[in-house]
């Protein structure tokens, strides 16, 4: 244990204190020493050999500080934490400016500024008005389902008629421009359905009306927007029809139901399933949705001076966490950047933006559960221990040693203050504003929601 003394703490503007903080001299000559035994091998003394030379000799020849300054590195992180621990401040950065008045055989005198966690004031929480849509399900949604599941269970047969829209063609083809081939316009028995949109406008319809083993050709004309060498041109191409098949959907009856669902026996229950599903997902949609224009109209609601190392820090973090799943997925930043057509600054932008609601939102619930004296029992901090082991997948005394029980205690305090205001919200059944700025304060609400329930 270090003798460290926090000699004074004062506040000198708002968000920042300065500490004076001192070691005493036996700590840290104590750690001098380690320091000498630790690098006395390498130090070259004439007339000593290698590794025998005493501290004070070593001292003569490469002066008295040779080792001070690996001491106070070894000794700082300590000293600080302490320091601030004593003071009884909430820092959300590392000291700055730190200012050595005196280190030596009397140990060590230093000041430094730290920046802490803002008083802030909440305006209102109570009476936040934010939208629910309806969660029930449509009739054509229900149907848009039934016909995804006929689609996906649909019988292909042979057919001995000409091509109909929706058919499966089989076919060879040869394209050509002016009479000359080009490259990538040939293929062998490509199967080709009618109406997929698959080959470019024009070429699809014209298959409808002829018959299998017929041969003919078809006239288009290759969109401006296509490939450079062929965009806009007129092309001819010579088909041959190998097969045509047709998609048979099943009919909705009972056995339909059995075939595709497990736990209906009629279509009367196959559709109250479905209903079922849609509506847990729209809830859960609408939900989350409900929660996170809240908390956006609670960030507008935080008043006080955040420090900026606080928003710069969360847009930091925010980027290395985004970055290391890119890595996972084997992608860098800049490739990412370029795939979405997205410039650095633009992404910087975002981010910050991201990060500042964040923060506010985080600021905000904490103020909330403080004003509500919202207080998280064992029992409560357990049971969050528990839920965070089973989505790292990994035991609970891991979770445990990684996360501080106060970490923990406040992200639970966090989710009971938003209960809160969920609580006491004002529910409208239709948004008014505009919906490109929704959609901007839903994004950076979202992400600070997520934060909140990590």
């Amino acid at each position: 244990m270090i003798n460290m003394s926090l000699k004074s703490s004062k506040k000198i503007e708002t968000n920042t204190y300065e500490l004076e903080v001192s070691i005493s001299a036996e700590d840290f000559n104590a750690e001098v020493l380690k320091v000498y035994n630790k690098k006395k091998n390498k130090m070259n003394v004439p007339g000593w050999r290698r590794g025998k030379a005493p501290l004070h000799i070593i001292q003569l020849a490469y002066g008295e500080g040779v080792f001070y300054e690996d001491a106070l590195d070894n000794l700082y992180p300590a000293t600080v934490t302490d320091a601030i621990n004593e003071a009884g401040i909430d820092a959300v950065d590392s000291p700055y400016d730190v200012d050595i008045k005196e280190i030596g055989k009397n140990g060590v005198e230093m000041t430094m500024k730290v920046t802490v966690k803002p008083e802030i004031t909440v305006t209102a929480y109570k009476g936040l008005e934010a939208c629910k849509h309806s969660t029930e399900a449509t009739e054509d949604e229900i149907n848009s389902e039934i016909e995804r599941m006929r689609e996906r269970n649909a019988s292909i047969e042979p057919v001995e008629r000409e091509v109909h829209d929706g058919d499966i063609v089989v076919i060879d083809y040869e394209g050509s421009v002016d009479g000359v081939p080009f490259p990538g316009g040939k293929a062998e028995n490509s199967e080709l359905e009618i109406g997929s949109g698959h080959f470019i406008p024009g070429f699809e319809e014209k298959l409808i009306g002829h018959k299998r083993n017929e041969e003919f050709d078809i006239d288009v004309t290759f969109p401006e927007e296509y490939e450079p060498s062929l965009a806009g041109k007129d092309a001819v191409f010579k088909i041959k029809i190998n097969e045509i098949k047709q998609k048979i959907l099943p009919e909705v009856n009972d056995d339909f139901a059995k075939d595709v669902s497990e736990d209906a026996d009629t279509v009367e229950q196959l559709k109250n399933n479905i209903k079922e599903e849609i509506e847990a997902d729209k809830k859960r949609h609408v939900e989350s949705e409900f929660e996170n224009e809240l908390l956006a109209k609670l960030a507008e609601n935080v008043v006080g001076e955040i420090p900026d190392c606080m928003f710069k820090n969360k847009a930091d973090d925010n980027k290395r966490n985004f970055e290391n799943r890119l890595a996972q997925q084997k992608i860098d930043i800049d490739t990412y950047l370029m795939y979405f057509g997205m410039e650095k600054e633009k992404y910087e932008e975002d981010m910050m933006a991201q990060a500042i609601q964040q923060v506010k939102v985080r600021l905000g619930l904490e103020k909330v559960a403080e004003l509500e004296n919202i207080e998280v029992s064992d029992e409560e901090l357990d049971a969050e221990y528990e839920k965070m082991a089973k989505n790292y997948g990994v035991g609970v005394d891991s979770v445990k040693s990684f996360f501080k029980a106060e970490d923990v205690k406040e992200d639970v305090k966090c989710e009971k203050a938003i209960e809160v205001i969920k609580e006491n919200a004002v529910v409208c059944e239709h948004h008014h504003h505009d919906e490109d700025e929704e959609g901007k304060g839903e994004e950076a609400a979202e992400a600070a929601a997520d934060e909140n329930k990590d």
